[in-house]
């Protein structure tokens, strides 16, 4: 069987799923309004509803595993509420605890730096508050886990909730030059660092 491949940058407000005969989502966009993707696409290493950016897609369960795995980095770009301290950001690097499955859990070190300008995102449909209302930073953060909204609560708990989060970058992978909803098939993912 031919293994198809895709990346795209997932908008804001869709489910990182695809719709079958047990999934009914009232009310939700799912990745099949984007593209028609082919039987037994699987989108790989979700994100949330509110969250956007890259996500890979496959028709091969050797790649999901691939990219999932802890050999492979993440980056995220995080608006947080708040202009966010050195010590915050020194904390999200050591590893913070969290909740899993109702279980603590200590995440693993990343890596985690201060934007020192907003980068050059596309303007969500649903609009992110402004400085009128607090100040808000924009920091980076690369892992190589994906805990269920790991970095929400990551932010949460240094004191500076997430207000926006945009994942640009799977191994050598990036969102550089797509739009929201974009779709390219690719032959391969560029994952080695």
């Amino acid at each position: 069987m031919k293994v198809e491949n895709f990346k795209l940058y997932k908008p804001y407000g869709f489910l990182s799923q695809f719709l079958n005969n047990q999934t009914k989502r009232k009310n939700k966009k799912l990745l099949g309004e984007l593209h028609e993707f082919p039987p037994g696409s699987m989108a790989i290493g979700r994100l949330d509803e509110d969250s956007e950016g890259l996500l890979f897609i496959t028709t091969s369960g050797n790649i999901s595993e691939e990219v999932r795995s802890k050999k492979v980095e993440k980056e995220y770009y995080v608006q947080v509420d708040g202009s966010i301290d050195p010590q915050a950001i020194e904390r999200l690097k050591d590893g913070v605890e969290i909740s899993v499955n109702g279980q603590k859990y200590l995440t693993l070190p990343c890596r985690a730096y201060l934007l020192k300008t907003p980068p050059a995102l596309p303007v969500r449909l649903k609009k992110v508050r402004d400085d009128r209302h607090g100040l808000s930073s924009w920091i980076s953060i690369t892992l190589v886990e994906g805990k269920f909204r790991q970095i929400r609560k990551m932010t949460a708990v240094v004191g500076y909730p997430t207000l926006r989060l945009v994942r640009v970058r799977i191994g050598q992978e990036t969102i550089e030059g797509f739009s929201p909803g974009e779709v390219r098939e690719v032959s391969e993912f560029l994952l080695d660092i």
